[in-house]
């Protein structure tokens, strides 16, 4: 069995402003069973990080911060919302990120936490290489896996950084005070320092396994293919990125353990968390007391509002229905099609809904009959994802949703991070695992970079690898497609048929560079309001106020 992480607590040694980057935090780690477990440690001094204990906390503390980004709603809202395949669900305080209003600008509470935990986690990464010559008692081989982690995790956090924001302060040294001399560098020197982390981590770390959780050099491959491929698109990129970002990711399927699982379905199982696919993961915890306040939380954001629905109530094995992510019809009409032959929809959404109630209700959405009668553990809503006739829907003993019914409280359900394994129906805390990289993400990516360099033939295998693990047994063949048909249109929509909802979407858009164009073509909630500038984020203006010269000296991004 696999023991899950304790997620971190962090006890800060100093207090900073927004403007400082704040100093490390320390955490006391223990291993067992190849997998990060982290406890937590209070009342320490800032001398503490100098032990050999110390360090080795402070390594496990800087996985921390990025557990206040992914699987919480800052990462969903910043990551799915206002995109062409996402837009907004009845609930949540964040919809101008998919209605892209006036309101998104720099005092947004999401643009100020990512800047000011990110930056967190960067300065305990620079604590940790910059006072690793300083300890004793450790062998060299774990301070140098300790400054590697570091490096890697540091650029990871650059790289998300950059995506959202562009040019940055870029520190590679330790801040103990307040520093208000400040500027914004190029988003080109950013990518230059990424690079360099992840390469100089690499020889550090191991091939692949250890702790579960860590980063390992298959980890640094996964995602130096993904910085080559997005660098690639920027204005001080060049068509060589392509090339490199394939080599990388080919390292990743041909140079280590990793294969594709033989089920689509099998990656969203509860207790596969761990299987042959993942690159990259996030590790949270069922111990409430050790959470931090840092489950997973991606179980809330895609659930429709089924529990006032007729004959039905609130269940553990659903969930807590938050609404805050609702599909696009692009998604229902032109991303999950085929659906006789491509098992995706029916293995990413949640079809049928079960009564917890016995009696006769009156109908909600589906009007071909005025009443449903049902006992507990009946179907009391089928949703097929498509339409269906009056007459059909009529000869059901319970209600069909289909998607012209579809509305901002109740819509098509995402089932892939359902966590029924959560301490009670309205915990809002999950201990499944968030992945941040995995196979068939990778496969796609080189598929993209071989038909940016005019390698169509070859492309084909990868895509043809993933659509045909995608295929309803004895249907295979039928999913494969030709050389012609391999285009960056045929990417769009295949990356979001196989990674719907996995926090990938906005990224890949702004990669593209059809943001804008997608949005307003695709999601009619954000499209009369966003603009060329909504490619970046606004720089918190508590940053830029902080700082000696403002703007004159860290300018704010064009348009806020």
């Amino acid at each position: 069995m696999k023991n899950k992480i304790k997620n971190i607590l962090r006890k800060s040694a100093r207090v900073a402003r927004l403007a400082v980057l704040p100093c490390a935090l320390m955490l006391t780690t223990q291993s067992c069973q190849d997998v990060l477990d982290e406890k937590v440690i209070s009342n320490l001094s800032n001398d503490y990080i100098n032990t050999p204990k110390g360090f080795n906390d402070a390594v496990s503390a800087a996985y921390g911060y990025l557990r206040t980004y992914y699987a919480q709603e800052m990462g969903m809202t910043m990551s799915q919302m206002g995109t062409d395949t996402y837009t907004n669900g009845a609930d949540g305080s964040y919809k101008k990120y998919n209605q892209y209003t006036s309101n998104l600008d720099g005092f947004d509470n999401w643009v100020r936490t990512l800047w000011r935990e990110f930056y967190k986690g960067i300065n305990t990464c620079n604590a940790i290489i910059d006072r690793s010559s300083q300890i004793e008692g450790l062998s060299a081989s774990d301070i140098s896996s300790g400054v590697a982690q570091a490096k890697a995790l540091r650029a990871l956090y650059y790289f998300t950084l950059v995506q959202h924001y562009g040019g940055l302060d870029l520190r590679t040294e330790e801040t103990n005070g307040p520093i208000t001399e400040i500027t914004r560098s190029t988003e080109q020197a950013v990518y230059d320092q990424i690079i360099k982390d992840f390469n100089d981590a690499y020889n550090d770390l191991p091939a692949n396994g250890g702790e579960w959780g860590r980063f390992t050099q298959m980890a640094v491959d996964g995602f130096l293919c993904k910085v080559y491929i997005t660098r690639a698109t920027r204005d001080f990129g060049s068509a060589a990125d392509y090339a490199t970002a394939e080599s990388y990711g080919k390292k990743v399927i041909n140079n280590y353990d990793r294969a594709l699982v033989d089920d689509f379905a099998d990656l969203f199982q509860l207790g596969n968390d761990q299987n042959t696919e993942a690159v990259f993961s996030l590790q949270f915890s069922y111990d409430l007391l050790s959470a931090g306040g840092f489950g997973n939380r991606w179980h809330l954001y895609y659930l429709m509002e089924y529990d006032t629905q007729p004959g039905m109530s609130r269940v553990l094995e659903v969930g807590r229905p938050w609404k805050r992510l609702r599909p696009t019809n692009y998604t229902y009409n032109q991303v999950m099609v085929n659906r006789d032959v491509d098992a995706r929809f029916d293995k990413s959404f949640k079809k049928v809904f079960y009564a917890t109630k016995t009696g006769t209700f009156p109908t909600f959405l589906d009007k071909s009959k005025p009443s449903i009668t049902v006992a507990a553990g009946d179907t009391a809503i089928f949703m097929p994802g498509y339409e269906m006739s009056e007459e059909e829907r009529a000869k059901r003993p319970y209600q069909v949703y289909t998607p012209s019914m579809y509305q901002e409280k109740q819509f098509g359900v995402l089932a892939k991070f359902l966590d029924p394994l959560r301490a009670s129906i309205n915990e809002v805390q999950g201990g499944r695992d968030f992945v941040l990289i995995r196979l068939a993400d990778i496969h796609l990516l080189v598929a993209e970079c071989l038909i940016q360099q005019g390698k169509a033939a070859e492309a084909v295998e990868h895509i043809n690898l993933v659509r045909r693990r995608a295929a309803y047994p004895g249907h295979e063949a039928e999913m494969e497609i030709t050389a012609d048909q391999a285009t960056m249109e045929f990417i769009y929509d295949e990356r979001a048929r196989e990674l719907l909802g996995e926090g990938h979407r906005w990224t890949d858009l702004k990669r593209w560079g059809n943001l804008v164009e997608r949005v307003k073509a695709y999601n009619p909630e954000g499209a009369p309001n966003i603009q060329d500038k909504h490619m970046y984020r606004p720089i918190p203006q508590e940053q830029i106020d902080l700082v000696d010269g403002g703007s004159s000296a860290f300018p704010q991004n064009p348009g806020y």
